[in-house]
């Protein structure tokens, strides 16, 4: 029987994993009398400290105990009966949040508008950047809140600022893994600057201000990566102030220590802490006051 190497469907393609994970693959192959079967990185032999090799009659076992980004590249799977043999490639890529974002600058301030620009950080984590997180925080609040996701260029203009505040900015940079540990935070305040006006009083005429909840920013679908912190935002508007609940697969999310839900200035938010796979699901936005209610929803995935 000839040697032949059956390399699972999921092997085939680039083989992902974290920093510090296990790193346990199984190769079946057949082949008769028992084939010889060598493994070598790059062209060269494996590091027996790093690598450990285990080899059945039917199936050869590849275990690394803890992953570290110099065990990625290409791996060469040799099994062999005389003369005949066959090969296979295994591809192994061992990733890790990326650095911050470098050079951070305001570039320009101008009317309700704040031009920001900054650099590819040094350490990409070993893999692709998918875009920058980009949070501004007003100087009378101190709270941050995302204005832009996966922003796929190095430059952004963040717009309607409210007059007379001052603004930080911070970016983050997103792979695979999830976004950056740490955030590049620009140097200065940004401030909007009231212009000078004339005002002319004019008469109003008194009008209902009274009005039902209505969304006036949907939430969004979501993917986030297990164990990672994520946030779900909408805006809401309406008088009086609409009371807020969240829903998870429509049962009422309540006093949970998973969950920090938070409502300013008619923006919605829900923090989902550490989620892990149980936390996917629909999540549901209602606001309700004594004229009427509305909702939205959006899908959270895990992986």
């Amino acid at each position: 029987e000839l040697p032949k190497i059956r390399m699972p469907r999921h092997l085939r393609e680039t083989y992902i994993r974290r920093v510090g994970d296990a790193v346990n693959i199984m190769i079946p192959f057949q082949g008769k009398p028992q084939p010889e079967v060598t493994w070598s990185k790059e062209g060269q032999p494996l590091d027996s400290s790093r690598v450990n090799i285990r080899t059945t009659a039917r199936d050869t076992i590849f275990y690394i105990r803890q992953a570290q980004r110099a065990d990625s590249g290409h791996y060469q799977l040799t099994v062999g009966i005389g003369g005949a043999e066959d090969k296979a490639t295994l591809h192994i890529q061992v990733v890790e949040p990326p650095g911050p974002p470098q050079n951070l600058k305001l570039v320009d301030v101008w009317g309700f508008n704040v031009a920001l620009e900054w650099s590819p950080p040094a350490d990409n984590g070993n893999a692709e950047i998918k875009g920058y997180r980009v949070q501004k925080s007003d100087k009378k609040s101190g709270k941050w809140f995302t204005v832009l996701e996966r922003c796929s260029r190095t430059s952004c203009t963040v717009s309607d600022l409210i007059i007379g505040n001052s603004y930080s900015f911070r970016v983050f940079s997103e792979n695979c893994c999830g976004l950056s540990d740490s955030a590049a935070l620009a140097p200065g305040l940004a401030h909007i600057e009231k212009t000078k006006t004339t005002y002319q009083p004019e008469k109003i005429p008194q009008r209902d201000m009274m009005e039902p909840p209505k969304f006036t920013q949907p939430l969004t679908d979501r993917t986030t990566t297990r164990g990672y912190s994520t946030h779900l935002f909408c805006s809401v508007r309406g008088f009086p102030q609409p009371k807020i609940i969240w829903m998870k697969n429509q049962m009422e999310i309540r006093e949970d220590p998973k969950y920090i839900a938070m409502i300013e200035q008619g923006v919605c938010s829900l923090e989902i802490r550490k989620p892990g796979p149980f936390d996917g699901g629909v999540y549901t936005c209602k606001a309700v006051n004594p004229l009427g209610e509305a909702s939205v929803d959006c899908r959270l995935d895990v992986k």
